[in-house]
């Protein structure tokens, strides 16, 4: 489960997660990714941060098109994740 908790201390990894979501490569995913993940990432349990860290493992070009609905998202990425993702706008 996520909610937003953005006054949570932070442990190493996430914000190590946090570092590599702002700085993907293209300006679009960092800031989408940036931003998602500074509104969430204290909230996410373990498994759902294992989840993200994997996801940050593949191309922009295939993330951005998945979140933004301009290609159908793989089965095996749809998800929580995905959805929240998908419902997130940067600001």
């Amino acid at each position: 489960m996520m909610i937003d908790l953005p006054d949570a201390p932070l442990d190493p990894r996430r914000k190590r997660l946090i570092f590599r979501s702002d700085h993907r490569g293209t300006k679009e995913m960092d800031l989408l990714l940036g931003s998602f993940a500074r509104r969430h990432i204290a909230a996410m349990d373990e498994g759902m941060v294992d989840r993200f860290e994997a996801l940050l493992e593949l191309s922009d070009p295939d993330l951005y098109n998945w979140i933004t609905g301009q290609e159908p998202t793989p089965v095996e990425w749809e998800g929580p994740l995905m959805d929240r993702l998908k419902a997130h706008r940067y600001r």
